[in-house]
């Protein structure tokens, strides 16, 4: 199932409601849905792609999830209404968690990611 940008972003505003406010101290960018997909650069032979991230520069601190990402994935995985809702909150918690913990000095999620990834690249190694 393909949902339609417009369609992502009513359901992306829900979920957003649905987090309390202390999650957007500080967040002056707030939350943007943008139409592109966002193949990971790092796997370039791979079908990875970034759905989700939080910046904090010269703008501000904001986050930005992709509807092409999603729809890339979903079109792969054959996503159901329920695979696109728990994909979506998860991303969106995933960068709140990103936010709230440069708010507080702290980069657990940032190694988490990174150990991930480097768990992922030795993967394809061994298999390529």
């Amino acid at each position: 199932m393909l949902l339609s940008f417009d369609e992502t972003g009513a359901l992306l505003d829900q979920m957003a409601e649905s987090f309390p406010p202390a999650f957007y101290r500080n967040l002056n960018g707030g939350i943007s849905l943008l139409p592109e997909a966002l193949p990971d650069p790092e796997f370039p032979q791979e079908d990875l792609y970034i759905l989700g991230e939080y910046c904090n520069d010269m703008m501000g601190r904001y986050i930005n999830l992709y509807y092409g990402s999603f729809a890339a994935l979903a079109r792969q995985e054959d996503w159901s209404r329920q695979d696109w809702e728990e994909e979506l909150y998860a991303t969106l918690a995933h960068e709140f968690t990103h936010h709230m913990e440069g708010l507080a000095g702290l980069r657990d999620l940032d190694e988490k990611d990174a150990a991930f990834l480097a768990s992922l690249r030795a993967e394809l190694e061994e298999d390529g």
